[in-house]
């Protein structure tokens, strides 16, 4: 995928950060990685809470601000959460019937090592926020999604790395969790430091894909005929 370099000084727009600012922030949106191998070194003071704090500055529909952050310091807690993990990691091999073998090769959580797990839950009560959400009710859950990303973004320019975990079965972690009716959780963040980022994507240097052209995610007026979803790898 070709690199982005922001325009000459004398080409900025007039609210624009400086050609160097610029930079910073698309050398942190092309070396974003989805982590899976920490080092267990503790995060240095405060340093989680200005993650969180990343996260809260994101938009949200309706200026709801859906997300809850819940931390998991409990070794026990944590333990139960990679059973749960572990469940649906080997409960999705066996629906990847021509990749099952290459699929549980990939490492697919880091809780185990990593210095902090923090769960994401979608708030209770979303119903009554109908700014946004009358007609298109998944908005709070776009909405987390911004948050999450806030926080890979600020972790990967701090050095640290993140993680998110998909695997589980949302009934058995929101009891795990002791989540009130209504919430929902919708991801399990790891976040340490790490000994290097990886220099690809991971799934992308295991063969589980590769990244898009833009001529193939950018269309004009209408959807091209004939044209279809991202195949998948197996």
């Amino acid at each position: 995928m070709t690199s982005v370099s922001p325009p000459c000084e004398d080409t900025l727009l007039p609210h624009a950060y400086t050609p160097t600012e610029r930079e910073a922030l698309w050398r942190t949106l092309r070396e974003r990685r989805d982590m899976r191998h920490f080092l267990p070194d503790p995060l240095p003071a405060g340093l989680l809470e200005r993650l969180v704090e990343a996260a809260h500055l994101a938009p949200s529909v309706g200026y709801m601000q859906p997300w809850r952050f819940i931390r998991i310091t409990d070794p026990a807690q944590r333990q139960n959460i990679r059973r749960l993990v572990e469940a649906e990691r080997l409960a999705t091999a066996q629906v990847l019937p021509s990749r099952t073998d290459d699929f549980l090769k990939v490492k697919v959580e880091g809780l185990g090592e990593c210095a902090e797990v923090l769960a994401v839950v979608l708030m209770p009560e979303r119903e009554r926020h109908l700014f946004g959400r009358r007609t298109l009710p998944d908005m709070d859950l776009a909405s987390v999604g911004c948050a999450i990303q806030n926080m890979w973004l600020a972790a990967r320019a701090e050095g640290i790395g993140l993680g998110w975990v998909s695997f589980f079965d949302p009934k058995d972690l929101a009891q795990l969790l002791a989540l009130p009716p209504g919430a929902r959780p919708v991801a399990l963040l790891c976040i340490g430091q790490v000994n290097e980022f990886y220099a690809r994507p991971l799934l992308e240097s295991t063969g589980w894909g590769q990244r898009l052209r833009l001529d193939e995610v950018l269309f004009e007026n209408y959807w091209p005929a004939g044209v279809g979803g991202t195949p998948p790898a197996y």
